[in-house]
Order: structure tokens, then sequence, then C-alpha cells
């Protein structure tokens, strides 16, 4: 490796990786906000929440690498390009081209990792983290029982303290409503309580001393009792308050958490069912159509020539008819349905996967795009970089959304939808490349910006010695 292959590439990487950390810290902060309800008030342990947010990074990861490398090369070339190194380099029989090849080696090995990285270690973290967010969506909040207030967490009781020691966890003033029966009513109060959980947290476990029982029916005023107690357990069902994690293999896995090979074997067999389809509406077509046209005809006239005085064996033959094609449009309606069903899961499946080969390949185009660009900017600054790499980064990603919704409803072919971001922005960037190590690049109305520009200049030089 050359000294400028190496220069360039030590320029390149700390932006690449300040790029990259700062794109999945916005997606980490916009994931927390959107999340927040669901986690906090659970009693969830910091190791669930890590491993959370750990399995939520990995497509993070995938979505900000494309984005650090177009930072990247347009901090690094337009650092180069602002301290005049680019021309130096060309003077010295360079050209920009050859100052682009370490890059686009380097986007080229990167292009490589992150599509292995899609497309083994993705699916399995997307399918986890799926797991794991329904297993805490399951959890009820912890149960937590505050001074004066009415708790109704746990179901068919209602739970009052008038008094909560948070040191001691001791309770005074309880009263506990139990309305799990529609008729009978229990009102259990104390003068104080202990509340408890049992070992796998499945029962709430209330130990009241010296109070009372009031036990009623709605129905019947004179079935009152009364009972005085000095200490009295009660234990209640508390499902739901422990986080139980389910096995991954029990839940289906979706098109985001499979790997290439298995939506592949996914997409032959709709395609196989879908051809089946077409081959029976074909057959059915055909078979009725003959019928229609030739055997039930020629039957009526048959019949009318020899009976032309009667036409019920005429009017038989039109209703067996009407009755055929009745039938063959019923037929043909739900076949229709079923071979659009199979021919949805085949573009569902094509899209994911043609998604996993565009996404790693904006790689290599933002490099094509983003080292002429630098070089045009000539600032190498964090805020030139950062608009130019979120206005390519809404280009990329609306091309992305927009293809796969219009795959989705079969108006283009899935491989156009997902590769039509990557074609538009290698094309610019192929156009820029060529304008840029040819140095002849003029951007529309870039004359009449000059001249405005030398005119403003004169004009405030003349009002400046006018004052003076």
């Amino acid at each position: 490796m050359s000294i400028l292959s190496r220069y360039i590439l030590r320029i390149h990487i700390a932006p690449f990786i300040f790029g990259t950390v700062l794109v999945m810290f916005l997606f980490l902060f916009q994931f927390l906000l959107r999340n927040i309800d669901q986690l906090l008030g659970k009693g969830l342990s910091e190791w669930v929440i890590v491993q959370l947010i750990v399995l939520n990074l990995s497509w993070m990861l995938v979505l900000a690498v494309p984005m650090g490398v177009l930072f990247s090369t347009l901090m690094a070339f337009g650092n180069m390009s602002s301290v005049h190194e680019t021309t130096i380099i060309k003077s010295s029989g360079g050209s920009l081209i050859k100052m682009m090849r370490p890059v686009v080696v380097f986007g080229l090995i990167l292009t490589y990792v992150l599509f292995w990285f899609n497309d083994e270690i993705l699916p399995e973290a997307n399918h986890r983290a799926k797991v794991l967010m329904m297993d805490i969506q399951r959890k009820k909040p912890t149960f937590a029982i505050e001074s004066g207030k009415f708790s109704q967490e746990l179901d068919g009781y209602t739970i009052f303290a008038r008094r909560v020691d948070s040191i001691s966890g001791v309770l005074y003033g309880v009263t506990i409503y139990d309305t799990r029966s529609m008729n009978n009513v229990n009102i259990v109060s104390a003068d104080t309580g202990i509340a408890s959980f049992s070992n796998d947290m499945s029962k709430l476990i209330f130990d009241l001393y010296k109070g009372e029982i009031n036990q009623m029916n709605e129905f019947e005023f004179k079935n009152f009792r009364k009972i005085n107690f000095e200490k009295y357990r009660i234990i209640m069902n508390a499902e739901g308050f422990n986080l139980t994690r389910t096995d991954d293999d029990v839940i289906t896995r979706g098109d985001r958490e499979m790997h290439i090979r298995d939506m592949q074997v996914i997409v032959n067999e709709a395609l196989s069912k879908k051809k089946e389809f077409d081959d029976k509406m074909d057959l059915q077509v055909n078979k009725h159509y003959s019928y229609i046209s030739g055997k039930a005809v020629d039957s009526s006239i048959a019949t009318f020539r020899q009976a032309p005085s009667t036409e019920r064996s005429y009017a038989s033959t039109l209703r067996n008819v009407q009755r055929r094609i009745s039938f063959l449009k019923t037929s043909l309606n739900s076949d229709l349905m079923r071979r659009d069903d199979y021919d949805f899961k085949a573009r569902q499946f094509e899209i994911e996967i043609q998604k996993k080969y565009a996404i790693p390949f904006a790689c290599i185009v933002f490099v094509l795009v983003g080292c002429p660009l630098g070089i045009m900017t000539r600032g190498g600054n964090f805020g030139v970089s950062a608009a130019i790499s979120l206005a390519f980064y809404i280009l990329y990603w609306a091309c992305l959304i927009g293809g796969e919704k219009l795959a989705d409803r079969g108006m283009i072919n899935p491989v156009i939808g997902m590769w039509a971001g990557d074609i538009l922005i290698f094309l610019i960037g192929i156009f820029l490349i060529f304008k840029v190590n040819n140095e002849s690049l003029r951007l529309p109305g870039s004359k009449k910006i000059s001249k405005l520009l030398l005119r403003f200049r004169k004009t405030a030089t003349k009002n400046k010695q006018a004052d003076n």
C-alpha cells in the first residue's frame, strides 16, 4: 500500500467512526423515546434493558454504516481540498480515481462485512429483540401501594392503605375489597399489614393484624357476617409481575428475522403454488369454454331441430350453461384470491432479500458520491458534511421506502424497487467523478451567480470608498 493510500485511509477512519456512532446514537434516542412507556414502571432489571438495547443496536448499525461512509468521505476529501492537497496530488500526476482507490477498497470490504452481518447476525438479533419485547409487554407494572391511594393492579382486588412506611414496608390502616364475585363482596380491614411476593412472583401474600372481615350478599342484605381476627393471611394471584422469558423457537419468525436462504425457499414455494393456480385456472377456463361453445350449443341445436315446437329442452340447456358459468366464476374468484396471496407472499420475501443486498451496497455508491462532492465543497467541516450527508441519505431512503411500497403493491418489480436508490446515486456519483476528474464541472446558473457576486463586491467597494 502506498503512502498516499495509507494517508487517505488514516484521515478517513476517524470521521467514519464518528459519523456511524452519531447516527446510531440518534436511532437509539428515537428508540428509547418510542418505547420508554413500556420499559419504565415495570421493575425491569438493568440486564434486561441492556439486552434489549444491544439487540436493537444491530439494525441501527446496518442503517448507520452507509451514512458513516458518506460522512467520512465528505470530511476527508473536503479537508484535502481545503488545504489544496488534491491540487498537489493532481499536479504530481495523480487523479481523483487514484485518490479514491483506497476508499473504494474500504467500501468494498465494508459492503461484504455488512452483507454478512445483515444476513447472519441481524435476523437472529431481530428475532430475540421481538421475543424479549413481547415478554416485556406481557409483564405487568411493578406492584406498589402508595399512601392514601387505591391500587387496582391486581385483578378482582382493590387495596387501600392510609399510610405506608417506606423503610419497614408496614402498611397502616389497610382495607382490601374483594370483588371477584359478582354477588358476594368481602371487605377486609386491618390496623397493620405486610405485603410480600412468593418466590416465583406468582402470589402476593398479605399478612394482616387486628382487623375485621365484612361479608355481604348484594341480593340478600340480611345475610351479613362480621368476623374479627388477630392475624389473617390473604393469598392473591399475582401472575405477570415477573418477567417470564419465552423460548425463541416458539415464536414464529417474520421476514426481517430470517436468513436469505430461508426466505428464498419460501419464495420458490410461493411461486410454485402461484404457477399451479395459474395452470389450474387455465385448465378450468378451457374445459368450461369447450363445453359452453361446443357440446352444449350443438346439443341444444340438435334438440331444437328434432322438436321445433317445444322450447323446454332448449331452455334447460341454457340453464345448464348459466349454472356452468356461475360455477366457473365462483371457482375462478376463489382460485384468484389464493393465487394473489401466494404472489404477495413471494413479493414480500423477495423484497426483503433484495433489501439485504441493496443496503450494504450503499457503502459503495456513497463513496462514489462523497469523494467528488467533498472536493467540490472544499469545506471539510462538520456542518457542510452533515448537511450534504443528510440530503443524500434522505434521497436514498425515500427511494428505498417508496420502492418497497410500490413493490408491495405489485406496481414494480421488487428488484427495481429495492435497487432504485442505489442506481440513482450510483449514476450521480459517476457523473460527478467524471466532471471533477476532468475539472469541467459547471453547475447550472454558475456564471450568473459569479456575475452577481462580482457586481455586489464592486458596489460594496464603491460605497466603502464614498463613506471614507
